[in-house]
């Protein structure tokens, strides 16, 4: 049996395996940030244990999170996809991951890159919080608000406050394994 000191949220072999590999850790490609937001978005209502089940599916049905591809997905594209039953078949969240995808490309047009834009709202470097429990982890901060404003002044959709948070914890812009999680001091050395 694992007697790994983690944070107390993954319980399964998929979700304890992507805590100890991904989660906090520091993005900086442009891709893999356009899939968070995707994957982020998709998570709307749901648990993440179902995202990364599907995450595979996901991958294949938008183009390997390619934003240019993904940018140019018609109405019969979109209309595919609602049928695939390796993604979450909303209409609404299907159809922004596709206006998302533009949108992403003009912030890569004014910012070089996306990375360059997301990472301001931390300062360019990750915040390291210290938290004792889950319990004691904010829905969102401060940050995460003037990150979903901006992104939905830029046309972005479903990229509220507690989902930028979500993806902030994912990508690493905060670290927030509990300071008894082995990940924390490792993240943070990244």
């Amino acid at each position: 049996m694992d007697q790994t000191n983690r944070c107390e949220w993954p319980k399964t072999t998929l979700s304890i395996a992507y805590h100890d590999t991904e989660w906090g850790v520091p993005v900086h490609d442009d891709r893999a940030l356009f899939e968070a937001f995707i994957l982020g978005g998709a998570q709307a209502g749901l648990n993440w244990e179902t995202i990364l089940k599907k995450r595979d599916g996901y991958r294949a049905a938008f183009a390997g999170f390619d934003p240019e591809r993904v940018a140019r997905f018609t109405s019969a594209r979109v209309e595919s996809l609602l049928r695939d039953p390796g993604i979450i078949r909303n209409r609404l969240k299907v159809t922004s991951a596709v206006s998302n995808a533009k949108a992403f490309l003009a912030v890569q047009d004014e910012f070089v890159n996306f990375d360059a834009y997301v990472w301001r709202f931390v300062g360019g470097a990750p915040r390291v919080n210290r938290w004792r429990t889950m319990r004691d982890l904010p829905a969102r901060t401060a940050e995460s608000d003037a990150l979903s404003r901006d992104l939905k002044s830029r046309g972005f959709k479903f990229v509220g406050s507690t989902i930028c948070y979500a993806v902030m914890q994912a990508v690493g812009m905060v670290n927030d394994h509990t300071v008894d999680c082995f990940r924390h001091r490792a993240v943070q050395r990244m």
